[in-house]
């Protein structure tokens, strides 16, 4: 198989054991870029020289002692809202058009100290408001399925890129679905974990109270090892959740879906929904049942107010946010204006496209006096209803599953007349933002034409391990009870000597054989009950 047609985790296990060197991987890539990025658009920024330069010197550091890390050697993109320092980072965006940040994001720099490769930045929206890729300055990216159709947005680039295999994996950042729209869209895997997981630090701010970083990849394997490399607590970042990080590729390893209790909710299939794509997630979820999950109907009674509430909050943290591009101090500044006044004015006229006027325009409208009350204040008390509509579904399932997208990728100008259109594209992704829990698309089939479709399932805060594994069936458990099993041989001499002092002390009857019998049994059941009991009290 080519180097460019490997998942990152059979690539990383390659590497690994010496079958590849960096610089072969950077060659293949560099020659699968070469033949399809000129049709695809992936990139706004290519690293291939550095790339090349890092790769021989990673190449040169294991010849003596090949010990490597999970990243090592690894070719990604990176979504170009992501500060890397020393390389361009343009956020799709005239503003930030010639933008070098001086230092890295957290997740950057955890790559970068593992020995990642850095193919390139990946095209987007403009600063991550859109659903299509279309929103980007350099123009956009096309879904590699089908050239005429959008990959999605706002991480079109990044999902785009994998799909047409121009890297082994990338990063995205998540608002209101912008890793798992274009990831349906485009075919692949992406995940979106719980608000505090991965550091925002470095990531330029759209919405800050939903922006979160997270990865699109080829399969869930590849996106449990990509995020265990990226996720933890980070000082750096006020929002960063000091929560322990599981191993995430451990919870690939369990199959068994009995006693899984899946919900679906009943307003993710309502009018709107495309029959092709209603049909395939139905038979997405049956399969499933097949596999021992336990289907049950469940309720999410605002998932109706949703989409408004996002474009309150959003938009208004939006103008906030964006408010800092002024031409003063970086970016984008206006030449030949009489006062300061004219410099913000003409800077941010010239600087930002239109999808980006609209929804600072929106944001100020919603903050300004006279309104705070009336839409934002309201809206973020439906965001706190939302958030408990979740948290009531979830002590009844384990999981929820739903559609990602109401429609299969759609082609190019077909919902740019028509804002509230493209803003609907989110409608199923927007409620897991909202409340801050971690969900994931994944392939699930193909419409008529051929598009692919994705499945989102939805879970906990900080339990994406769920997502990964799908189950908590009997095989963890006889795991737990096979373990004081093993350990018996240990106890069998001091049964024997306790037999022997209790039938000397005692003048128990019948044979010594049966004594020690007896014994034996009992001390069989004694611990798998302690046992068992114990992991009942542990797993409460």
């Amino acid at each position: 198989m080519s180097i460019h047609k490997l998942s990152l985790y059979e690539l990383h296990e390659k590497f690994t054991a010496g079958e590849v060197t960096a610089t072969e991987i950077v060659r293949a890539y560099g020659l699968r870029i070469g033949q399809v990025e000129s049709k695809v658009k992936a990139y706004i920024t290519q690293a291939k020289d550095a790339a090349v330069a890092q790769a021989s010197v990673l190449d040169a550091s294991l010849k003596g002692w090949r010990k490597t890390s999970p990243m090592m050697g690894m070719p990604l993109a990176i979504k170009d809202n992501i500060c890397t320092e020393g390389v361009l980072t343009t956020c799709g965006s005239r503003m930030l058009g010639n933008f070098v940040p001086p230092y890295d994001a957290t997740v950057i720099a955890k790559l970068r100290a593992q020995g990642y490769l850095l193919l390139g930045k990946t095209n987007l929206d403009e600063f991550a408001m859109g659903s299509s890729t279309e929103h980007s300055a350099v123009g956009p990216s096309r879904n590699p399925w089908n050239l005429q159709c959008v990959p999605g947005g706002s991480s079109g680039g990044s999902a785009a890129a994998v799909a047409a295999d121009e890297c082994a994996a990338a990063l995205g950042s998540d608002t209101g679905g912008s890793i798992r729209q274009p990831a349906a869209f485009c075919g692949v895997v992406g995940l979106k974990p719980t608000y505090g997981r991965v550091s925002r630090y470095g990531l330029v701010a759209f919405a800050s109270s939903l922006d979160q970083i997270g990865p699109i990849t080829k399969d869930v394997t590849d996106a449990a090892f990509l995020l265990g490399a990226i996720a933890g607590h980070d000082p750096l970042d006020s929002t960063s959740a000091d929560v322990p990080v599981p191993d995430y590729l451990k919870a690939l390893k369990k199959k068994d879906l009995k006693k899984l209790k899946v919900g679906v909710p009943v307003e993710f299939f309502a009018e709107g929904l495309d029959p092709e794509v209603e049909q395939v997630v139905r038979a997405a979820i049956q399969e499933l049942k097949a596999l021992g999950g336990e289907i049950k109907e469940i309720q999410l009674p605002r998932t109706a107010a949703a989409v408004a509430t996002y474009y309150v909050i959003a938009t208004a943290e939006a103008s906030s946010n964006l408010a800092r591009y002024d031409g003063v101090k970086f970016g984008l500044r206006a030449k030949e204006t009489k006062d300061l006044l004219e410099l913000y004015m003409k800077t941010r006229q010239e600087g930002f496209g239109p999808e980006v006027k609209r929804r600072i325009m929106l944001g100020t409208y919603v903050l300004s006096a006279g309104y705070y009350d009336a839409y934002y204040g309201k809206a973020q008390a439906v965001r706190t209803l939302i958030r408990q509509d979740f948290e009531a579904a979830f002590r009844d399932v384990d999981l929820i599953v739903t559609p990602v997208t109401p429609t299969p990728a759609f082609k190019f100008g077909a919902k740019g007349d028509d804002p509230l259109q493209m803003y609907l594209s989110d409608i199923f992704t927007i409620s897991a933002s909202l409340a801050g829990v971690p969900a994931i698309s994944l392939p699930c089939g193909f419409s008529q034409d051929g598009l692919p479709i994705g499945l989102q399932l939805i879970g906990r805060p900080f339990e994406e391990e769920t997502l990964f594994e799908s189950h908590r069936g009997p095989i963890r458990w006889m795991r737990k009870l096979l373990l004081p099993l093993l350990t018996l041989p240990l106890w069998i001499p001091f049964i024997i000597a306790g037999g022997q002092a209790v039938q000397s002390a005692m003048g128990l009857p019948g044979s010594y054989p049966e004594a020690i019998g007896l014994l034996i049994d009992f001390d069989i059941l004694f611990v798998m009950l302690t046992s068992l009991a114990a992991r009942l009290v542990l797993d409460e």
